[in-house]
């Protein structure tokens, strides 16, 4: 008996042992988990899809595979959240069938239920995707994609395919996928604008079931270093006048490699568009905001969110138990320079929440190392800047921490641009493409500079000139980005500088 309760005591020790070790190994990467950016429980995210703002809830689906932290058969997941900062991770929404796996789309409130899905008076929410058929794709057919709708009768908690699937057969069109839908008024039709291979095919249909093509766009505009994916059509209004853009994600193609989205701005008539211009522009000069598309539904703002990652490097990222996050929410606009109409984004002012302790600076004069790290005090690094200089000169901001970690924000007078460079950021050997300097155009004509900077655990959104240039990067410290310098070897003045302590919200899991 007493050997028995000797082994058992040793087999329990072990057990012990091993499951702390276990545990640290599972806990270390939680180190990258985001303090105020949605991101799954676990498993693998990508796309986000069919987001809609109905009846005081903002829904967040995405593209999730619930059996792995890499590209999987899709699901539609689900959050949802009351001010697009505090999410809760709901149940998956929509899973594969016999149709196919399921793929990005959007979602409709179909307010004078042109569907009929409407029953006793209740306004049905309508998801149209993409389904993907795996079985017809390794038979080599070039109609695996097709278009499908579901429906919601209690507020997007659960959800009924249309028995008519698909709406929208596939005409022989490999990529034939990621609708997005709107309601056109002056016509009184739905718009749906799809990725056919390497451009845009709009359709209308009025209700939501039967289709008919209008035209297509792009065969000859834009970047095309890969697939088209993922596009999103709204109207947006500067100085009194509408104006429509169009966004495209190409991948790969993006201005610093891999995936990024560009788009363009013209007049819609509901068949066709046609840009003002023939210059290729993008949303987002950084490597990961991808696929962003708009909520529908909200009034006057055009709200995006993005995925916060890129196909070059998602499925090996040092993440577990999940993979990837979503941008901020972002408030879309346009600005107008040298007469011409560029997309600006901005954080959603709902973000202010997060605000904790500040410390602010005025006239700053910058003449090689100004050193933050005293006056913010902050171990955690996830923070927000908000700076302005009197002047545009060479300067730079340096996230660090005493490992030796890097991320750096800065802006080239030579090059007449701002760069972001993570090649010192921590892990980067995961990906050979990862750690490099990524660089894009300041658009802007103010003899000053403005930037706002948004730093979660792994990740910074740079907001140059109120939303005129933005960047956003991943990064994998060895530990949190806990020092904040501003250098500039030339001389700059910073004539105002705020430092935002975030505070971390909690997003909750089923």
């Amino acid at each position: 008996m007493r050997n028995l309760l000797l082994y058992s005591f040793l087999l329990a020790l072990l057990r012990h042992f091993s499951y702390g070790q276990a545990n640290h190994t599972a806990l270390k990467p939680e180190l990258y988990r985001p303090q105020y950016h949605f991101s799954p429980k676990a498993h693998w995210m990508n796309d986000p899809n069919g987001m809609v703002y109905f009846k005081g809830t903002y829904h967040l689906f995405f593209q999730y595979y619930p059996d792995g932290t890499t590209w999987g058969p899709m699901h539609w997941g689900h959050a949802t959240s009351k001010d697009m900062v505090r999410w809760q991770e709901q149940p998956i929404a929509l899973y594969p069938d016999s149709l196919g796996w399921i793929f990005s789309g959007s979602a409709v409130v179909d307010v004078a239920n042109t569907s009929r899905f409407g029953k006793n008076g209740q306004t049905p929410l309508v998801a149209i995707f993409t389904h993907h058929n795996s079985r017809l794709e390794k038979e080599k057919s070039d109609k695996f994609q097709y278009q499908s709708l579901a429906y919601s009768l209690d507020e997007g908690k659960t959800w009924t395919k249309y028995a008519g699937n698909p709406v929208l057969p596939n005409p022989g069109i490999t990529d034939f996928r990621d609708p997005k839908v709107r309601w056109f008024e002056p016509q009184k039709k739905w718009i749906m604008t799809l990725a056919t291979k390497d451009r845009v095919t709009f359709y209308s249909s009025p209700d939501l079931k039967n289709w008919s093509r209008e035209s297509d766009f792009g065969q000859h505009l834009g970047a095309h270093g890969g697939v088209w994916e993922c596009p999103d059509l709204f109207p947006l209004e500067h100085n009194g006048k509408k104006s429509w853009v169009l966004l495209v994600s190409v991948n790969p193609g993006g201005p610093n490699g891999g995936s990024a989205t560009q788009y363009f701005v013209g007049d819609f008539d509901g068949k066709s568009f046609k840009p003002y211009s023939s210059k290729t522009k993008w949303m987002d000069y950084g490597t990961d905001n991808y696929a962003g598309v708009t909520f529908a539904n909200t009034g006057d703002r055009t709200i995006l969110m993005g995925w916060m990652s890129n196909w070059q490097y998602a499925g090996v990222v040092p993440t577990s138990p999940w993979r990837s996050a979503m941008t901020v929410p972002r408030t879309l606009g346009l600005n107008e320079v040298n007469k011409e109409l560029y997309l600006t984004s901005t954080p959603v002012n709902e973000l202010d929440v997060l605000n904790g302790p500040a410390v602010s600076v005025k006239n700053v004069p910058v003449k090689g190392q100004y050193d933050l790290t005293p006056k913010t005090k902050n171990d955690s690094g996830v923070f927000k800047l908000d700076l302005t200089t009197q002047n545009t000169t060479d300067f730079s901001i340096v996230l660090a921490n005493d490992q030796g970690n890097e991320v750096v924000i800065g802006y080239d007078k030579a090059g007449k641009g701002y760069y972001l460079d993570r090649s010192r950021s921590g892990k980067t050997d995961f990906e050979k493409g990862f750690g490099k300097r990524h660089t894009a155009p300041r658009l802007s004509l103010e003899t000053k500079i403005s930037l706002t900077l948004l730093v979660d655990a792994a990740s910074v959104e740079v907001f140059a000139d109120n939303g005129l240039t933005v960047m956003t990067d991943i990064f994998f410290p060895d530990k949190p980005m806990s020092r904040l310098f501003i250098k500039s070897a030339t001389g700059i003045t910073v004539s105002n500088l705020t430092y935002t302590r975030l505070t971390a919200v909690s997003q909750s899991g089923l």
